[in-house]
């Protein structure tokens, strides 16, 4: 049909062509929708500096490590990361203003294996973190070292346990404080290996390694960066490593368990949280944008110079470490007879 000035007249649609879209329109609709709030979802965040907040003071592995991670996060975000350090008894500091900030992703804090240990051994920890704390992933893994006096007459870990078998309680084992990651490695591994040692408290990993050097303890279980410098000048040697697998830092240095500690693991690590009820866009940024900072070499190098394996996770597989660990440390805690703080 032509119009009435020579050209062709659109047509009209039919009744057919207009139900069949009507009714694929529900089915379109849900589709639809979250393309919509996908592509609109927290426009611009992060849209101001974020908070960075840390349950230990500055100047230690987990202080400059979680700087590193800090700034090169503000470089691909677009907007700085500021840490900011509340340390205090069982990170309580620092859980609270996390968890009372807003759930705008504009405050994160960090959780670690000492969290899971807080959460059975301080009385008042402000928070059920499984519960109300939204994950977003690991930033690295860490290990204890169990070493021992360069000139010791223990060469290896095995020489350790058969001497403690042979003379239990005259073995002394050196660990900062009561309650530290350290100490109840220490009380996990006398319960592993089936020995009766004495588990010796000091203020500060300097100390220990004083008291090692002097023979006055036998064995120090420590961070790799606490005892970094003596082990790479050669006045301590290190015997086993907590990992379940050989670490990569010390390749040459066998677990506790290939050593004879039966079924001892203590794997110590650091990651980031936010808010109960952040946005899952939020989270899935963050995660994304972590994952990509744990591979930029220079970040792994400094990273394993402290001791640490960078690496990420999922926020679910965060979420179930810190679980499984809160359940380990407390059959730790109760059977050292650890009285809560």
């Amino acid at each position: 049909m032509k119009d009435t000035d020579g050209g062709a007249k659109p047509s009209s649609p039919t009744r057919r062509a207009v139900c069949k879209a009507l009714a694929a329109a529900p089915l379109a609709a849900p589709f639809v929708s979250v393309a919509l709030r996908r592509a609109f979802a927290q426009p611009g965040y992060p849209s101001r500096p974020v908070r960075f907040v840390l349950p230990f003071g500055a100047g230690g592995v987990a202080d400059a490590t979680s700087r590193l991670a800090a700034e090169k996060l503000g470089e691909k975000l677009g907007q700085r990361f500021v840490v900011e350090n509340q340390p205090g008894a069982g990170g309580i500091n620092a859980v609270r203003a996390v968890i009372t900030a807003g759930a705008d992703g504009h405050t994160l804090g960090l959780v670690t294996n000492g969290t899971a240990i807080s959460v059975s051994l301080v009385k008042a920890f402000p928070a059920d973190p499984v519960n109300e704390f939204a994950m977003i992933s690991m930033l690295g893994t860490f290990d204890l070292v169990f070493v021992v006096n360069q000139d010791s007459k223990f060469q290896t870990l095995p020489d350790v346990i058969d001497a403690a078998r042979k003379s239990p309680g005259r073995i002394n084992v050196g660990t900062i404080n009561v309650g530290s990651t350290q100490n109840l490695g220490a009380e996990l591994f006398k319960f592993t290996a089936g020995i009766e040692v004495q588990v010796v408290p000091y203020r500060n990993s300097p100390e220990i390694v004083v008291a090692l050097l002097r023979n006055d303890v036998d064995l120090m279980i420590d961070f790799y960066a606490a005892v970094r410098g003596q082990v790479q000048d050669g006045k301590v040697r290190a015997i086993a490593v907590s990992s379940p697998q050989r670490s990569a830092i010390l390749p040459n240095v066998p677990t506790v368990r290939e050593a004879g500690g039966g079924d001892y693991e203590v794997t110590s690590w650091n990651g980031m949280f936010a808010p109960r009820g952040t946005p899952g866009e939020i989270i899935a940024v963050l995660n994304k944008a972590i994952r990509e900072t744990v591979e930029v070499p220079d970040i792994k190098r400094q990273f394993a110079e402290v001791g640490i394996e960078a690496r990420a996770s999922s926020p679910d597989e965060l979420k179930t470490r810190l679980r499984n660990d809160i359940e380990k440390w407390a059959k730790v805690i109760d059977r050292a007879g650890i009285p809560k703080q």
